[in-house]
């Protein structure tokens, strides 16, 4: 059996703690890394968990469960993925954060892993991907940490929610936002919904949407769905305004109602706002605008799945 180990590293602008802090928390991965669609800490014990991870893979969306160990006086966060999915066999590994300098610290990511079967055609699309996604994770961590360190990311990056009550049942609301193939046919602001779920509960959405001035935008998202109660996405094909768009539908049901909201995070594109909203558009300008448009869309099919629902209750 052929086991490759891999080594990426990157210098970083920023202490080795803050480094460490943020790879701890696997919460934030979907903000940070590109690749990372949805990450759900599934056990946490101490200075041991297990996590569940969607992310893309060569341009594929996969899933797998790891666990890992965070070593937080050294520095080190260890991994092994305990449910791989195909065609990796085994697969594991170590973020290492060495300090540098007060302000500057070396992240090396390593990793080791085989292919089901020991086939070279496999073998080598697990090495382009772990090449990929671990050069792209250090870039975006570099930039995040270094950004955060700065304190220069918290008006680029905010979070905003619509609520409705509805008097019908959560599952026919989960329904709903669940059958986004069947969107263009129920929502005014959707010309077109492209859906593929090749993986049970992991779905590629792709749809053109009409803006209130008739413009019409693409956007390609994947999608991690909890029947009833959740489904959490991350945008990959974004509109010009944005760096970054995830976001979560959820659905609880009470004994008067059920609550289904839509929350979004977003970080905007500065080198885009003058283009888009003109020379003398600021940041807040494009906040607004931005906050806007999503809150318009969510809201307006929040209102048509709380009819759907209602009408389904009768």
């Amino acid at each position: 059996m052929t086991t490759r180990e891999v080594e990426h590293e990157i210098t970083i602008g920023a202490p080795a703690d803050a480094v460490y802090q943020l790879l701890a928390d696997v919460t934030n991965w979907p903000r940070i890394f590109p690749p990372t669609i949805h990450v759900d800490r599934t056990e946490a014990d101490g200075d041991h968990e297990r996590i569940h991870i969607w992310a893309t893979a060569n341009g594929q969306a996969k899933e797998w469960t790891s666990r890992r160990t965070l070593d937080r006086e050294n520095l080190t966060i260890t991994f092994r993925q305990e449910i791989p999915a195909a065609p990796v066999k085994h697969m594991g590994g170590t973020w290492i954060i060495e300090p540098l300098a007060d302000d500057r610290s070396r992240v090396r990511l390593l990793h080791d892993y085989s292919a089901v079967g020991d086939d070279p055609h496999d073998l080598l699309w697990i090495e382009q991907a772990v090449d990929k996604n671990s050069t792209s994770e250090l870039a975006a961590l570099k930039v995040n940490v270094e950004a955060a360190h700065a304190a220069a990311t918290e008006e680029l990056t905010f979070s905003f929610a619509d609520t409705v009550q509805i008097d019908g049942a959560a599952k026919d609301v989960f329904d709903f936002i669940n059958e986004a193939q069947l969107w263009a046919e129920r929502l005014p602001h959707v010309a077109v919904v492209r859906l593929s779920e090749d993986t049970p509960g992991l779905q590629e959405l792709e749809m053109d949407t009409r803006a209130k001035d008739g413009s019409v935008h693409t956007t390609k998202s994947y999608r991690v769905v909890f029947p009833h109660h959740k489904i959490a996405y991350k945008q990959v094909t974004l509109p010009a305004l944005m760096t970054l768009h995830t976001g979560e539908w959820t659905f609880t049901e009470g004994d008067e109602a059920t609550t289904a909201s839509s929350q979004h995070t977003v970080t905007l594109n500065t080198a885009n706002i003058a283009r888009i909203l003109g020379q003398d558009a600021t940041v807040a300008d494009a906040r607004a605008y931005v906050h806007t448009a999503l809150s318009t869309n969510s809201r307006a099919t929040l209102a048509h799945a709380k009819a759907y629902a209602e009408q389904k209750k009768g």
